[in-house]
């Protein structure tokens, strides 16, 4: 019989928040965390908002991260090590009474944070700062473990793969302990402009914190949006011998390939729905026991269109009664830690019995007409969720939570 797994301590780091708590609170009010853009200058591109960290993060990641290890790390990296720290306090676990050699780090990676805006690369610490495998690197160097260390590339399903990987790892008996997740930020000029090139981007400029509109007929494209998710999971019995606080168990996961486009997903959502019932299959369950999807819901034109369409085919006129919300309508699109950040706020959701709301939902569509939870919270009985997480290059994740 393969193994349960739980998440038993999570860090998480966005536009709305330094901790777990606080993000839950503004996400549960419904705040957004997109902003103006002011660290560089904006004006060559068109889009000039994106949902950026608060500025006081490097004042919080120096009560985790030595001042020498600090100077090799991009701000990325110190994010990903910041949460990481976080969520090991958070679940509580002594490395000294875990055998390090059974616990593993998986970081879902798009890219370091090397880029234009980074500040103090020098000579010394390039090579450090653009070493795509630096952030498990980092980690696995702070608490001496010695179980697999690797960061993972599938586009804004990173994290998403590097959590499934995590739970499949312990699940098989390779592990007994995964500290899981991502951090990202794209927030430059280089890649604002070449997701302008390709139409994805949001370009409504003059109120920013209502550009963030998934679902929306009047959407326009993404906002960019940065930060980190990690999550402790554990073997459920081991978890429940030291007492451990238990948010959720993973019950299931799917990966998969399109195999169609380098940037649309397959007509008529095929692709999602393929990979939601993957996953639903993979947890032992059936669609009517699913209560909740956070979606992947970036405010893009096909994404929102062919993720409703996708959850009509699996869940037919259930559909219709399951919510689901997109945490990008409040912290933007947090690229290589969406799939992360997005599961820890669906345990967030399981374990505290509210589904944070799908905000500037003010202009419904016709063809998209779920229940999206516009706007405000709501308290509900969740037993079981799923997170989905779909990339470019037809990189697709949906993750199975149960109460």
């Amino acid at each position: 019989m393969p193994r349960e797994v739980v998440v038993t301590g999570m860090g998480m780091i966005t536009s709305l928040g330094l901790s777990l708590e606080e993000n839950w609170k503004n996400l549960c009010e419904g705040k957004s965390g997109v902003t103006r853009i002011t660290s560089f200058d904006v004006s060559e591109c068109v889009t000039r908002i994106a949902a950026r960290v608060p500025e006081n993060f490097e004042e919080l990641s120096r009560k985790y991260i030595r001042k020498r290890a600090a100077g090799q790390m991009t701000r990325v990296a110190r994010m990903c090590v910041t949460s990481a720290k976080m969520a090991v306090e958070d679940a509580a676990i002594d490395f000294d009474k875990v055998d390090r050699s059974r616990c593993c780090v998986i970081i879902g990676v798009v890219n370091t944070g090397n880029s234009s805006v980074e500040q103090g690369t020098t000579l010394q610490n390039t090579v450090f700062k653009s070493m795509s495998n630096s952030m498990p690197a980092w980690i696995s160097l702070e608490y001496q473990l010695t179980g697999p260390s690797f960061a993972v590339n599938t586009a804004c399903a990173s994290s998403a793969y590097a959590l499934s990987l995590g739970l499949e790892m312990i699940r098989t008996g390779q592990a007994d302990v995964a500290l899981v997740g991502g951090a990202d930020s794209i927030i430059n000029p280089e890649e604002i402009r070449g997701f302008n090139a390709l139409y994805a981007l949001s370009t409504a400029n003059e109120v920013p914190e209502q550009a963030s509109k998934p679902f929306s007929k009047d959407r326009d494209g993404f906002v960019i949006g940065e930060g980190s998710g990690m999550l402790v999971l554990e073997e459920k019995s081991n978890a429940l011998l030291r007492g451990a606080k238990i948010y959720a168990e993973v019950a299931g996961y799917a990966l998969t390939s399109e195999g169609y486009n380098i940037m649309a997903p397959l007509t008529d959502g095929e692709g999602m729905a393929r990979t939601m019932h993957l996953a639903i299959k993979n947890a032992g369950l059936a669609p009517e026991n699913i209560d909740y999807i956070n979606a992947h819901g970036t405010s893009t034109e096909l994404n929102d269109r062919y993720e409703t369409m996708a959850i009509k085919k699996i869940f037919g006129e259930r559909a219709y009664r399951i919510p689901v919300s997109s945490s990008k309508s409040m912290i933007g699109h947090t690229i290589g830690a969406a799939g992360a950040v997005e599961a820890i706020i669906t345990a967030l959701a399981l374990d505290r019995g509210v589904i944070p709301p799908t905000i500037n939902y003010r202009c419904p569509d016709p063809d998209l007409d779920l229940d999206y939870v516009p706007n405000v919270s709501r308290q509900a009985t969740i037993r079981c969720a799923l997170s989905n997480s779909f990339g470019f290059g037809g990189h697709n994740a949906t993750i199975v939570l149960k109460k």
